[in-house]
């Protein structure tokens, strides 16, 4: 039973990405985002183009990027097991940083819904609205951040003769890491390409977010298949603590 849980929790990375760029498409936000330049008025016309297509694209999404909690929950165990015979403390790091990111993933999408729920509002609200929903949707990269850096360092110092993942997964952990941190720059600019809307904010941040989570779900996928039937990840806490 664990076994078929686990492989329904690295499924669900693959879901996530379907349900959280196709629910982007039916909201208007793929392939051109709200920009973060545009005017008041122009932002109001955003949500009221198709205001009932809008909310249902952004449910979509929210569902979608909801499922990243399976995919942490999957990384935390067979990161058990990489740290067996250690204190876990990569591991622990990984959860709570997987834990921000899930709250940092599904908040701005609630926030957009509570814009586009009243567009007869004032158009200045709306457009604050809006702001804090992408602004707190693509700049707190310091958890994903972390969170990569915990999961490449448990993948390279894993002692095992057989590795749980092979440790071309930890540099692509570093990398993504790092590919992310441009998205601070959406601090400074409201047009080009480190605004919000931009190729080195938006559109990389997505495509690198969404390529870390096929890797992560297909290469874990793997791990829980080639993992001797009936072992248990868990245990290693206990041993670890005695």
């Amino acid at each position: 039973m664990g076994r078929q849980v686990q492989l329904v929790c690295a499924w669900c990375g693959v879901a996530l990405v379907v349900l959280g760029l196709g629910g982007m498409v039916i909201a208007g936000i793929l392939p051109i985002p709200p920009a973060a330049n545009d005017t008041a008025a122009a932002t109001v016309e955003f949500y009221t183009r198709n205001p009932n297509l809008v909310r249902r694209g952004l449910m979509v999404t929210s569902a979608g990027v909801s499922l990243i909690g399976t995919l942490v929950a999957l990384i935390t165990v067979q990161m058990l097991r990489m740290e067996q015979g250690r204190p876990p403390i990569l591991t622990i790091l990984q959860a709570i940083c997987g834990a921000v990111t899930w709250v940092m993933l599904l908040v701005p999408f609630i926030i957009m819904n509570v814009a586009a729920f009243r567009p007869e509002r004032s158009p200045e609200l709306t457009q604050a609205l809006t702001d804090l929903s992408w602004i707190l949707f693509l700049t707190p990269v310091a958890p994903f951040l972390i969170q990569n850096v915990a999961i490449g360092a448990a993948v390279l110092g894993d002692p095992a003769a057989t590795p749980v993942l092979p440790r071309w997964v930890g540099y692509a952990n570093f990398w993504a890491g790092l590919l992310f941190v441009p998205a601070w720059l959406a601090y400074f600019f409201k047009s080009g390409p480190f605004a919000w809307q931009g190729i080195f904010v938006f559109y990389l941040g997505t495509a690198v977010y969404g390529a870390w989570v096929l890797l992560m779900s297909l290469s874990l996928r793997r791990a829980v298949l080639a993992q001797p039937v009936g072992a248990a990840p868990a245990a290693n806490v206990a041993h670890t603590a005695s």
